[in-house]
């Protein structure tokens, strides 16, 4: 495990992952039992707080957010004062949305409006405008949830910040 730039690098051991049947693996000799995976450090999920919360005062508006690493786990949970009771659970559930269907929840939101996918409707989803996947080399690290205000501005302002360009909001 090492740590650099807000992220810590691991890797993790893929258990009972079969690539190809065993006469294919023999013939590639290549099983490749173990992938490295990168995911958000403590102090990266607090950095993008802080920018996050920056970027509110500066448009004078409150909230609240969310940082989850690639496995959904709460990095860093954050509300500025004055943030309405639920709006932690909010953000939550938007970071949530976001990592499942690993795309902007705007996004998902106008798929469910438009009807053209309900799923996030019926798997407890809260497919809501606010929250964004964290990419970085085409792999989603983990996901900002940002409730009140323009909170996928925010998510992306506060991700520009701190990974500066290294990562993005999406998996396109």
């Amino acid at each position: 495990m090492r740590t650099q730039c807000g992220l810590l690098v691991l890797s993790v051991l893929v258990a009972g992952t079969l690539v190809a049947s065993p006469s294919a693996q023999q013939a590639s000799g290549d099983v490749k039992l173990t992938r490295t995976i990168t995911v958000i450090s403590s102090a990266g999920a607090r950095a993008l707080a802080d920018a996050c919360t920056a970027w509110a005062e500066k448009k004078k508006i409150i909230v609240a957010m969310a940082i989850l690493d690639w496995g959904g786990n709460v990095v860093e949970s954050h509300a500025m004062e004055g943030a309405p009771a639920n709006s932690i659970d909010t953000a939550l559930l938007k970071a949530k949305s976001a990592l499942r269907w690993r795309r902007p929840t705007s996004e998902t939101n106008k798929i469910v409006r438009s009807g053209e996918n309900l799923a996030p409707t019926f798997m407890n989803d809260f497919p809501q405008p606010g929250a964004v996947p964290i990419v970085m080399n085409g792999q989603v690290i983990g996901a900002m949830g940002v409730s009140s205000g323009d909170g996928e501005s925010c998510a992306q302002a506060a991700i520009d910040t701190v990974f500066k360009g290294q990562a993005k909001s999406s998996t396109q």
